[in-house]
C-alpha cells in the first residue's frame, strides 16, 4: 500500500506558513471552542446539587471551569500565534512521525476491515450496549462511598437510667476489651455531654474514638468489616446496644440530617408512647435483612426521675416561698455555680452540690435541711412530696411534632438493596398507622434521594443544551446524533469497570459519568471536524465531478487514520492525568477512585467507538445522502 503524506517538503514561505496556520485554526478552531464548551456545560448538573455534595464536588467543578476557560484561550489565540514563530522550515508528513507511524500501522487494517463490515459493525455496537442493561440493573446505590478515615467511632447506648458511676465502668471495660485487639492503636472513650447545644448525648450514650493502626501491620486477611465484627463480639454487653461507625462521616450524619447512623427511620406523632411502641415494631419487622447491622431504637421511655411536689399550704404555714424551695434543690442536686477559679492560663466554674452518695438516696434527699425564719430547720419532705416517676429520657421534636426513630447501619451491603427490601417489609406491615402519624426516611438515604431527584431533572436539560451546541457547531442534526451517539458507548466501559471494581452507583460515580460525557462528546467532535474535512478536500479535488461510493470511503479513511494521533493525544492526556488518582492510596482515595473508574474506562471505551464505529456511521450518512440526493453535505470553512 502506498503511504499517504500530509504536507510537504519543501521550505514554506512566510505568506504559504500564515496561510496554513489561518486555515488550520479556522478549521479546527469551532470546534476546539465548541467542543470546550460541551465539556464546561456537562459539569452543570453538579452546580446544582445541595447539601454535602455540592460542598465536596463544586470546587472540582469550579477548577476545571477556570481551567477549560484557560486552555480554551491558549488553544484559540496564543497557540496559532506561536505557531508563526516556532513553525520553520520544513514540514515533515504525518507517515514520518513515528508515534503517528505507529498507531496508522495499527489502526488502518482495523478501520479497513471495519469499512468492509459496515452494517455488522454498527449491530455489534447496539448488540453491547442491549447487553450491558442487565450489568446495569443489578448495580447496587448509595449516597457517597464508604470512606475509609483510619479510624472507628465506636457508640454504645445503654439503658436511660444508667449512673455516672455504672457508665464510667462499662466505658473502662469496653475499652480494655477493645484495647486487646491488635490492630488497635489507641482508643479514648466519652460518656455524658458537655455544656455545649452541639452535643446532645445523654448519659446512656457512650463514644469511643478507636485509632487503628496502618494496614501494613494489621494480620493478614484483615479488613476493616472482619475487624468491626471481632471488635463488636468482644465488647457486647448485657443492657448495651452497640453502634459502630467513623468519626468524620458521624459528625456529618449528625449535623446534616440529625442521625448518628447511616440510615434513620423517624416517626412522627403526638404521643411519646405510641411512637415508641411504633418504633418497637419496625425494629422487630427490620430483623434479619441482610446488610442491617446495629439496629436499635432510641429510648423515648424508661428514664428515672425524681419528681417533686411543693406543698403550697405547708410552704406558707413556714413563711417559705416556691422560689426558694426550688432553689434549694437546685442547689442540692443540679448544683450552682458559685465562684471561678483561675488555673495559670485556665479558668473554671465552680458548683456547689450534695456529694453522690445523697443524691443518689431518696430517704437522704428527703431530709435536705431548710433553714425557716422563726421555725428553725425543716426536712425537705416537711414542705414537699418526692418519688421516683418514669418519663422519657430525651423529647425529640421536628416541625412542631415529637419523634422517635430506628437507627441502623448498612454493612457489605449496598445501601440502595438494604433500604428496599426495609421498605417493601414496612409497607406491607404498616401500612394502617394511628391518625395523626406517619414515617419518614433520614440519613444518608434523605441525602441519597435529594442528590437523585435533582440530577433526573438538571441531567436531561443538560443533554439538550448539548444537543443544541452540536448543532451549532455542525448546522446538521445528523451530524449532531453521530456525536451524541458516543454517549452510550461511553457508558458501557463505565457500567463495566464498576461491575468488575465492585463499585456502587453514588454520588461520586454520577460526577464521574457526568465528565465522561463532556470528554466523549469531545473526541466525538473531533473525529467529526477531520472526518468533515476529508470530504471538503475530496470535493474540491474532483472539483466539479460528484463524489463516488469510492471517493466517500477513502475521504472517511484519510480523515480518520492521519488524524488519528491528535485523536489519541487527547484522550491520552484526561486519562494519564486521572492515573495518580486511580493508583492513589489513603484517606479520601475511597471517595475519589470511584470519580476516575467510569471515566477511565468509559473514555476506553469511547475512544474505541469513535476510531471505529463513528467512521462507519458518519461514511453510512454521507452514501445515503449521495443515493438520496445525489451530493453530500459537509460543514463548509470559508477562507
Amino acid at each position: 500500500m502506498e503511504k499517504q503524506r500530509i504536507g510537504n517538503t519543501k521550505e514554506l514561505s512566510e505568506e504559504e506558513r500564515i496561510k496554513i496556520i489561518e486555515r488550520s485554526s479556522r478549521t479546527v478552531g469551532r470546534a476546539v471552542f465548541f467542543s470546550i464548551l460541551v465539556t464546561l456545560i456537562s459539569f452543570a448538573p453538579i452546580l446544582f446539587l445541595e447539601g454535602q455534595e455540592k460542598k465536596l464536588f463544586s470546587p472540582l467543578v469550579l477548577t476545571k471551569t477556570f481551567t477549560m476557560i484557560g486552555s480554551a484561550i491558549v488553544a484559540l489565540f496564543i497557540v496559532p500565534m506561536l505557531l508563526r514563530s516556532l513553525m520553520k522550515g520544513k514540514l515533515i508528513p504525518e507517515s514520518r512521525n513515528p508515534v503517528a507511524n505507529f498507531f496508522i500501522k495499527i489502526y488502518s487494517p482495523v478501520l479497513r476491515l471495519c469499512q468492509r463490515w459496515k452494517k455488522t459493525v454498527i449491530a455489534i455496537s447496539v448488540l453491547i450496549v442491549l447487553g450491558s442493561i442487565p450489568f446495569v440493573l443489578r448495580l447496587g446505590s448509595e449516597f457517597m462511598p464508604p470512606l475509609d478515615e483510619g479510624s472507628l467511632l465506636f457508640m454504645p447506648v445503654t439503658l436511660p437510667d444508667v449512673s455516672n458511676n455504672e457508665a464510667k465502668r462499662i466505658l473502662q471495660v469496653q475499652d480494655k476489651l477493645i484495647m486487646s485487639v491488635p490492630e488497635v492503636k489507641n482508643v479514648l472513650g466519652k460518656a455524658g455531654r458537655a455544656y455545649t447545644a452541639t452535643d446532645n448525648a445523654p448519659m446512656s450514650m457512650i463514644e469511643s474514638i478507636i485509632l487503628l493502626k496502618p494496614k501494613s501491620e494489621w494480620r493478614e486477611g484483615m479488613t476493616t468489616e472482619k475487624l468491626i465484627t471481632e471488635l463488636n463480639e468482644k465488647v457486647k454487653i448485657p443492657g448495651v446496644t452497640n453502634g459502630w461507625t467513623q468519626p468524620i462521616i458521624n459528625r456529618i450524619n449528625m449535623l446534616s440530617t440529625g442521625v448518628r447512623t447511616d440510615i434513620g427511620i423517624k416517626i412522627y406523632g403526638q404521643k411519646l408512647d405510641t411512637i415508641y411502641n411504633i418504633a418497637r415494631q419496625i425494629e422487630k419487622s427490620l430483623q434479619g435483612i441482610e446488610g442491617l447491622a446495629d439496629l436499635y431504637v432510641e429510648q423515648l421511655t424508661g428514664g428515672k426521675y425524681l419528681d417533686v411536689k411543693i406543698k403550697r399550704e405547708e410552704i406558707a404555714r413556714y413563711n417559705l416561698s416556691i422560689e426558694e424551695v426550688n432553689m434549694l434543690i437546685e442547689m442540692a442536686l443540679g448544683g450552682m455555680p458559685v465562684t471561678n477559679t483561675v488555673e495559670g492560663r485556665q479558668r473554671f466554674s465552680v458548683s456547689m452540690r450534695l456529694a453522690q452518695d445523697f443524691r443518689s438516696d431518696l430517704e437522704e434527699i428527703k431530709r435536705i435541711p431548710i433553714q425557716t425564719s422563726g421555725y428553725g430547720v425543716i426536712p425537705l419532705s416537711s414542705v414537699a412530696d418526692l418519688e421516683i416517676a418514669e418519663g422519657p429520657p430525651m423529647i425529640s421534636s421536628e416541625n412542631a411534632m415529637l419523634q422517635g426513630t430506628v437507627l441502623f447501619n448498612i454493612r457489605g451491603r449496598d445501601m440502595g438493596s438494604v433500604v428496599g427490601d426495609a421498605k417493601k417489609k414496612i409497607e406491607a406491615e404498616f401500612n394502617d398507622l394511628p391518625n395523626g402519624y406517619f414515617i419518614n426516611w433520614s440519613g444518608q438515604y434523605e441525602s441519597k434521594v435529594r442528590a437523585e431527584s435533582r440530577l433526573k431533572i438538571i441531567i436531561p436539560i443538560t443533554l439538550l443544551i448539548i444537543a443544541f451546541v452540536l448543532y451549532f457547531t455542525f448546522r446538521s442534526f445528523k451530524e449532531m446524533a453521530i456525536v451524541l451517539s458516543s454517549i452510550p458507548i461511553a457508558l458501557i466501559g463505565g457500567v463495566y469497570s464498576m461491575y468488575f471494581f465492585d463499585v456502587n452507583f453514588s454520588v461520586a460515580v454520577a460526577v464521574g459519568f457526568i465528565a465522561l460525557f463532556g470528554i466523549a462528546v469531545e473526541t466525538g467532535v473531533l473525529m467529526l471536524v477531520y472526518l468533515n474535512e476529508a470530504i471538503r478536500d475530496k470535493v474540491e479535488e474532483k472539483k466539479s465531478a460528484a463524489l463516488s461510493m469510492d471517493d466517500i470511503k477513502t475521504a472517511v479513511f484519510s480523515g480518520a487514520v492521519m488524524r488519528v494521533r491528535p485523536k489519541l493525544m487527547t484522550v491520552m492526556a484526561d486519562m494519564i492525568g486521572l492515573l495518580p488518582i486511580l493508583l492513589a492510596t489513603g484517606v479520601g482515595s475511597d471517595v475519589m477512585k470511584p470519580i476516575t473508574i467510569p471515566f477511565v474506562f468509559g473514555l476506553i471505551t469511547s475512544t474505541l467507538f469513535v476510531l471505529i464505529v463513528l467512521p462507519v456511521i458518519y461514511q453510512l450518512v454521507k452514501e445515503y445522502e449521495l443515493k438520496k440526493h445525489g451530493k453530500v453535505e459537509y460543514l463548509e470553512i470559508k477562507d
